[in-house]
């Protein structure tokens, strides 16, 4: 994401445009990555200073220097009728007001279609065919987008009508696997490193029923029952992505699109002051023991180790990510900031390359343990979830423990009916110092750490007076 005049380093100047990830990682850098994670030393002359990297900050409405140019990829995706032509209308004006450039990805399968292909028409093979030549000629479609944004000299935001994932829904499973072995694909660079974030707009048929309509897409002609499956599908298709958004038929179509900008604004970290009221908040539960998998929906489960960094200050947090599966890894550095332009915290995430990671690792804070984790992700009730289970090494006050997030608008029996009725949760912990990850992985007992985050609790907890601790005005959550 964007960068002060702080620099790192020359050999981890971070790529803000970010290359297309469609390069996969192999063996040699994972065994690489490794050997350079044992070897890893903090040395006065050698290392960054605290907080050097990355001093990321609130972006602000207006023009923004080349050192501070963001390039940010969505995809736009959903079943029919969900309001994905208007979502880029309403996003590409609102952006274009705030001075960025906007790039919008037609749908490369409607530019197929549309050209007389039917697939009742296509015999097995070649509709095997056609989806992963649509698949490629979506990639080199994105790709030039991508690189117009690259050398752009303003903030760009580029706006893809679905993603690669989106043809997984379309075929079956053993087709999919087949196709991307043949072509050395992988979910996590398809999926995690291509795009910075995915909108799912739920479609009308799923919801808001009255106002399903097939009659102003030339290529749509699906009624609402295999509209709904399609959806499902489609969202399915993205399960999985570490910034995954459903938005859904919960309030009218305006609203409805408010809630989409207002997501990507909170991504970004874009003040936009009173413009979009704030309706989704982060939600954290204590769940009780792990049920069997077959009690679960379709799921993706990752690997995920966190380290923290040395910060400028007492009141900024900072934090690295790596996320894989199958030996194929993401990266992020994350930045908190409490109070920025009246909000109550600012959070900023930056993507990684390999090797910026591996500098970036000599800023680790020694006063915190990794934190390792299984991340499952699964969607039910138009709702997405990520179950946290800690694993070792670790404090012994993570053994065994599992919390589950989730973003929602809804409050009361709405939000009851939503949750996993297959977990055993036990109670929320939004907002619960207990439950911080940032207080989780301190090395310190609590009760004498002067590193401990007290933060507000939700209104569920009522929490015993402690002796005063430093105060850090943010909410801690996971990344």
């Amino acid at each position: 994401m964007a960068t002060t005049a702080d620099q790192l380093p020359p050999a981890a100047t971070l790529l803000n445009g970010q290359q297309s990830m469609m390069a996969t990682s192999n063996g040699q850098e994972q065994q690489q990555e490794k050997e350079q994670e044992q070897q890893v030393v903090i040395s006065k002359s050698t290392s960054p200073k605290p907080g050097a990297m990355p001093s990321l900050k609130l972006i602000k409405m207006g023009s923004v220097s080349q050192k501070e140019k963001r390039v940010y990829k969505i995809v736009l995706t959903g079943g029919p009728c969900g309001g994905k032509t208007t979502g880029q209308s309403r996003l590409c004006t609102f952006f274009e007001n705030l001075g960025w450039k906007v790039f919008r990805v037609p749908e490369t399968a409607t530019v197929l279609l549309s050209g007389g292909v039917k697939f009742s028409d296509l015999t097995e093979k070649e509709a095997y065919k056609f989806q992963e030549n649509l698949i490629r000629t979506m990639v080199q479609i994105e790709n030039t987008y991508f690189e117009l944004g690259n050398s752009s000299t303003r903030n760009c935001l580029i706006i893809c009508d679905r993603g690669v994932m989106d043809a997984s829904a379309y075929i079956s499973k053993d087709k999919w696997e087949k196709m991307m072995a043949g072509n050395k694909w992988n979910p996590v660079e398809m999926r995690d490193n291509r795009y910075n974030q995915i909108l799912h707009l739920v479609s009308a048929a799923n919801g808001a029923e009255d106002f399903y309509s097939t009659e102003d897409h030339a290529c749509r002609s699906e009624g609402v029952d295999l509209a709904r499956e399609l959806d499902y599908k489609s969202a399915a298709a993205w399960v999985g992505h570490p910034y995954f958004d459903v938005i859904d038929n919960s309030t009218n179509f305006e609203a409805k699109m408010n809630r989409m900008i207002e997501s990507v604004c909170q991504k970004l970290g874009i003040d936009i002051g009173d413009r979009l009221q704030a309706t989704s908040r982060k939600l954290k539960y204590l769940v009780a023991a792990l049920p069997a998998d077959s009690e679960f929906p379709p799921f993706q489960d990752f690997d995920v180790v966190h380290h923290y960094l040395q910060s400028a200050g007492p009141k900024v947090q900072a934090r690295l990510r790596k996320r894989g599966q199958k030996n194929h890894w993401s990266y992020i550095h994350t930045q908190r900031r409490p109070n920025v332009h009246g909000q109550a915290r600012i959070e900023v995430k930056t993507q990684l390359t390999h090797r910026d990671y591996m500098n970036l690792l000599a800023q680790r804070d020694d006063a915190h343990f990794t934190i390792y984790k299984k991340r499952r992700c699964f969607l039910i009730n138009n709702q997405y979830f990520q179950l946290d289970i800690y694993k070792e090494p670790g404090h012994p006050r993570c053994k065994g423990l599992v919390l589950l997030e989730t973003y929602s608008s809804l409050t009361g029996d709405a939000l009851k009916n939503c949750m996993p009725k297959f977990l055993n949760i036990v109670k929320e912990v939004t907002g619960d110092p207990d439950y911080s990850m940032f207080n989780l992985s301190l090395k310190e007992d609590w009760s004498i750490s002067k590193k401990f985050c007290r933060t507000a609790t939700h209104g569920k907890q009522d929490l015993q007076p402690a002796p005063p601790k430093q105060y850090h005005p943010y909410d801690e959550n996971s990344d």
